[in-house]
């Protein structure tokens, strides 16, 4: 597919970076994130992976240089190593990094072909080391896969970044261990504020930590030097002098970062999500589905970069506080 006109928004924002989703179900039910009873799409809904890597290509040629694979978790996916390397061919022929968010839960089974199939580094999802707050957290007793997974993707040869969700009172006080553990196995790690995205069981308000607030504790411990690394996402890195490693924060709450943004999100079932933060969304399944797709994704492209928002509105102010949006975040993909 050749090369045609570069994805830009009317902010100007060249769109390099696309977080596809392959799926919406996953094996954890992490509180923050999804209700229990999560009820899923049905199959019949979700593109095939020659679908997903069709549209992958499309993007590849309209300038997307990262693709980061998502769910829900990715790697519940039947076959899904077979979309990896495909799209793994793309990598230095248009694509710069494919790369993957997962739980860990299946790394153990899937870290040597991810590695094998060209993915460099990979971010995991882990917000306790204590076994019990796991598996209250996750609903699910598997914290010790999850780490089984991590050691076993290190030793692929995979680079582990661990991102954490903040939560008051649940593991607030866990974060300064959580990070002295990440660094002494060699791994980055990323603080995330909790997002108001789709109806839970409880009150976001009640876990809702500030960063800023967390940094100034950090502080009180160790030495943070802030760092011009980036990953091609949200996060803002220090260096942390005491444990020799990076931390970042993710701070959509106490620190818009959308003036810079370079990505879009493509769902399970093909919605072109704009913004994380915002409703408005393009149906790239029909344009993919149509007796003449090529066009119709153009068509579809061009209609997103108008309509992508400058900025999401996300809030979590008092008790109670709606969700910024309906959909979970498993929903529009991690």
């Amino acid at each position: 597919m050749s090369s045609q006109a570069p994805l830009i928004d009317r902010f100007a924002r060249r769109i390099t970076y696309l977080r596809l989703s392959v799926t919406d179900r996953c094996d954890l039910r992490c509180a923050y994130c999804m209700p229990e009873r999560m009820e899923f799409l049905p199959k019949a809904e979700v593109l095939t992976l020659e679908e997903l890597h069709r549209l992958s290509l499309h993007f590849i040629a309209r300038g997307v240089r990262k693709i980061r694979l998502t769910g829900g978790e990715p790697l519940v996916r039947r076959d899904m190593m077979d979309l990896v390397r495909a799209l793994g061919r793309k990598l230095g022929d248009g694509l710069d990094e494919l790369t993957l968010t997962t739980n860990g839960t299946r790394l153990t089974e899937f870290a040597d072909d991810l590695a094998a199939a060209g993915v460099k580094r990979i971010n995991v999802s882990l917000d306790t080391l204590d076994r019990g707050a796991f598996a209250k957290l996750s609903r699910r007793d598997m914290l010790p896969q999850v780490l089984e997974g991590i050691a076993a993707a290190k030793a692929a040869g995979l680079r582990v970044k661990i991102n954490a969700v903040a939560l008051k009172d649940i593991n607030e006080a866990e974060i300064p261990g959580l990070i002295e553990w990440a660094h002494g196995a060699g791994h980055d790690m990323t603080l995330i504020e909790v997002m108001p995205l789709g109806e839970i069981e409880g009150d976001r308000f009640d876990h809702y930590l500030p960063l800023d607030a967390v940094r100034r504790d950090l502080e009180t411990r160790w030495t943070l030097t802030d760092s011009d690394a980036r990953s091609g996402g949200p996060a803002r890195y220090v260096d942390i002098a005491e444990t020799g490693g990076r931390l970042g924060f993710i701070t959509p709450l106490t620190g818009n970062f959308c003036a810079g943004c370079n990505r879009v999100r493509v769902t399970a079932t093909g919605q072109l999500y704009m913004c994380l933060g915002g409703e408005g969304r393009v149906d790239l399944r029909a344009a993919l589905r149509s007796d003449n797709p090529d066009s119709a994704l153009s068509e579809c492209f061009a209609r997103a970069m108008g309509e992508k928002q400058e900025r999401h509105s996300f809030v979590i102010d008092r008790p109670g506080s709606a969700p910024a949006v309906s959909r979970h975040m498993s929903t529009t993909g991690g």
